[in-house]
């Protein structure tokens, strides 16, 4: 590899990192005059807490503007720098949402932005992550659980449709995001897990 190559996945890191930090939903919360979101609920700044707000409209907002930021930081990189710049690119943006700088490093879960990475590496994946956590979450109330379930699959989606670099990555993608939800995994194994749609 080229030291060009190099430089454009170190681009693209970078790229993917600016964006991925920025914490839209203490951000969104904050503007709504609902106070620092980190302190409700699990303390996340995900869509997921945000909901616990009462806010549905500001999750939701939360949730699209997380998963944009993989997906234009992954759309820009490929655009601008060439396709292994934009894998780097879907690296940096789910790092830089889970451990932003901006914040000490303590960011969120990076479900939604795990998500809009794969809607730009490949929707149909992207399409069955959505299906299975609708899937668990109808049937367990539990965003977490669904996260995982959904999250432990998209590496097999990415082998079975051939493109086993981007499945390589994504799966270490998989364990950080498994790592953060280690408080999520405790407590679901002591049914303290809060549910969906449950206030802070």
């Amino acid at each position: 590899m080229t030291a060009l190559s190099w430089g454009a996945i170190g681009a693209g890191l970078l790229l993917g990192y600016l964006l991925g930090s920025v914490p839209f939903g203490l951000l969104l919360t904050r503007a709504a005059g609902l106070g620092d979101v980190r302190a409700i609920g699990s303390g996340n700044i995900g869509a997921t807490n945000v909901l616990r707000t009462g806010r549905k409209g500001l999750a939701a907002a939360t949730l699209l503007f997380d998963a944009l930021k993989g997906t234009v930081a992954i759309l820009v990189a490929l655009r601008l720098l060439g396709p292994e710049a934009a894998l780097a690119a879907a690296a940096g943006a789910f790092l830089g949402h889970v451990f932003p700088v901006w914040l000490g490093f303590k960011g969120g879960k990076g479900v939604a932005t795990f998500i809009g990475c794969l809607l730009a590496l490949d929707w149909r994946v992207a399409l069955i992550f959505a299906a299975v956590w609708l899937g668990v979450a109808f049937v367990s109330r539990y965003s977490s659980l669904a996260a995982l379930v959904a999250s432990i699959l998209t590496p097999f989606g990415l082998w079975y449709f051939g493109d086993a670099p981007t499945a390589l990555a994504m799966a270490g993608l998989v364990v950080v995001l498994w790592f953060k939800h280690r408080p999520n995994i405790e407590r679901l194994l002591a049914g303290t897990e809060g549910r969906i749609g449950q206030k802070g």
